[in-house]
């Protein structure tokens, strides 16, 4: 390997693969960013590093075999970072297909011509070369509410179309490893929160509803619970996985920072009371209270144990202070999350099973 390590970043344009390009493109490496572009995706989340050399945008679908074969014979990565999937379990329950196609069959089509690529790469390079697979805790299925937490042991349970499909993916890349010699390193993240969040998650899309004065829905009675995760703190994570995890080895990323729904709207709210205040009221008297998701997972939680000991990791913010700096983003750009809320998603409620 010459020069700085090459990456090719699958879902670069979406939540976390954005932060993660800007991440890598910010501590010296070439990024080569594969994105379908859905309804997700924000090339605008990409604007700090779009005049960088040392980034390469490819408008391109996993699930298309022959293109991913060209992206990596024309870009010869030294690295992938799998992170392109449908990810919102609401629409995994509207239009589960989507997920399927993109989370199962595009992870295989990938890893067909990641392995293809592999093959052909001389000793040195195929020595060094690794595929990082992003996935997500909610493949562990539940917790109970005071007690347990998820390890790299834990066995799968997903309870979603979307958790499901992330587990099949996961099982994949181990089947690739195990099977063909892949080098391949896995991560499970807990609940992801920061810039450039889509507003269709519990965070963006209570601070956006706060900001123009709508309901905030809380599912059930907000106990739910879940681990959350500052976006920046992740890709940290990710790099440091990519460079020095131990091939064929998971490992457990999260903010140690439990809290239930209810809680969580109810600090956006009170951030909210100091940074923007009403004439008259709180926002929390905004919270409305709506019928439960199907199969709403009671609580999850990561022990990061591993990648704290072994890789020496660590969240740099609380939630807390992570929390803040995403409400006070989202206050202070609304020229991104303005033409999403009026041209493709306004908030409205997915996932009704009906």
């Amino acid at each position: 390997m010459t020069g700085a390590p090459r990456v090719m970043v699958t879902g670069g344009a979406g939540f976390i693969g954005s932060a993660v390009v800007r991440h890598l493109v910010a501590s010296g490496y070439d990024v080569v960013n594969v994105d379908k572009l859905t309804y997700s995706g924000s090339l605008e989340a990409l604007q700090s590093v779009e005049s960088s050399p040392h980034h390469r945008f490819h408008h391109a679908d996993i699930c298309d075999r022959q293109q991913m074969g060209c992206v990596l014979a024309g870009e010869q990565p030294d690295a992938i970072m799998h992170l392109a999937a449908e990810t919102h379990v609401d629409r995994s329950i509207d239009g589960p297909a989507a997920f399927i196609e993109t989370n199962i069959v595009g992870t295989f089509r990938l890893l067909d011509a990641a392995l293809e690529y592999w093959r052909g790469l001389d000793e040195e390079r195929r020595a060094k070369f690794r595929f990082h697979h992003i996935s997500t805790d909610e493949v562990f299925g539940e917790l109970e509410l005071d007690s347990g937490i998820f390890t790299e042991e834990t066995p799968y349970a997903p309870s979603s179309p979307y958790s499901a499909s992330k587990a099949s993916a996961d099982h994949l890349v181990r089947a690739w490893r195990a099977t063909y010699g892949l080098p391949v390193v896995l991560t499970n993240c807990s609940n992801n929160y920061g810039p450039f969040h889509f507003p269709e998650k519990l965070i963006p899309l209570t601070i956006l509803n706060a900001i123009e004065g709508k309901p905030l829905p809380v599912y059930g009675k907000g106990a739910n619970v879940r681990d959350w995760l500052y976006v920046e703190d992740h890709a940290r994570s990710l790099e440091l996985v990519l460079k020095k995890g131990r091939l064929g080895e998971s490992y457990n990323v999260g903010g140690r920072s439990e809290r239930t729904n209810l809680q969580v709207v109810e600090t956006i709210c009170d951030i909210l009371d100091r940074e923007r205040p009403l004439e008259r009221g709180s926002y929390r008297d905004l919270i409305a209270f709506v019928p439960d998701r199907p199969g709403h997972d009671l609580r999850y939680a990561i022990d990061s144990t591993k990648i704290e000991r072994e890789l020496g990791w660590r969240a740099e913010e609380s939630f807390e202070s992570g929390l803040e700096k995403t409400v006070r983003w989202f206050l202070e750009n609304e020229w991104w999350w303005r033409p999403i809320r009026e041209q493709k998603y306004a908030g409205q409620r997915l996932g009704n099973a009906e």
